[in-house]
C-alpha cells in the first residue's frame, strides 16, 4: 500500500505570485463572459448579411440554446449597446455592434488560418478556432499575423 501511494505522490510545484495566478484566472473568466456576447454579434451579422433578418427563433437553434437563453442574451447585446430590436423585425445591430461582429470575425480567421498552417485539419481548425478566438490576447494575435506573414 506504501509503494501505491508513493506512485500517486507528486512533486512540489512552484506556484506564481498569487497576484499573477488571479490576474490570469480573471482574463479567462472575462473572455468567457465576453465569448457569448461575441458569438451572438458575429452570428447576428451573419444572419443579417444572408437573409436580412436574425430573428431570435433563428439565433436560438443557430446556437444550440434555448429560445429564452437567446432572448436573456439578445437583451444584454441591447443594454451594452451592441443590438437593437423592433416587434416582428428581429434584431439588428447598431455600429458597434457591426464593429464587434467584424473585429470578431477576423480573429477567427487568424486563428483557423494558424491552426491550418501549423497542420490541423480545416474542418478541426474552425471547430478548435470557435473557443481559441475569444481567449487570445492581442499579442498573441500579433505574433500569429507575424507569423503567417500578414
Amino acid at each position: 500500500m506504501t509503494e501505491r501511494k508513493a506512485s500517486f505522490a507528486r512533486a512540489p510545484v512552484e506556484l506564481p505570485d498569487e497576484a499573477v495566478q488571479a490576474e490570469r484566472f480573471e482574463k479567462a473568466r472575462s473572455a468567457q463572459a465576453s465569448a457569448v456576447l461575441e458569438d451572438y454579434v458575429e452570428l447576428i451579422d451573419d444572419l443579417l448579411a444572408s437573409g436580412g433578418e436574425a430573428r431570435p427563433t433563428d439565433i436560438a437553434r443557430r446556437l444550440g440554446v434555448s429560445h429564452a437563453t437567446a432572448t436573456k442574451s439578445i437583451g444584454r447585446l441591447k443594454r451594452e449597446g451592441l443590438a437593437t430590436s423592433k416587434a416582428y423585425r428581429g434584431v439588428f445591430l447598431t455600429p458597434d455592434g457591426h464593429a464587434l461582429a467584424a473585429r470578431v470575425r477576423a480573429r477567427h480567421r487568424l486563428v483557423v488560418d494558424l491552426l491550418i498552417a501549423v497542420g490541423v485539419p480545416p474542418e478541426c481548425a474552425e471547430r478548435d478556432a470557435e473557443g481559441l478566438e475569444h481567449h487570445v490576447s492581442d499579442v498573441a494575435l500579433a505574433a500569429f499575423a507575424r507569423y503567417l506573414k500578414r
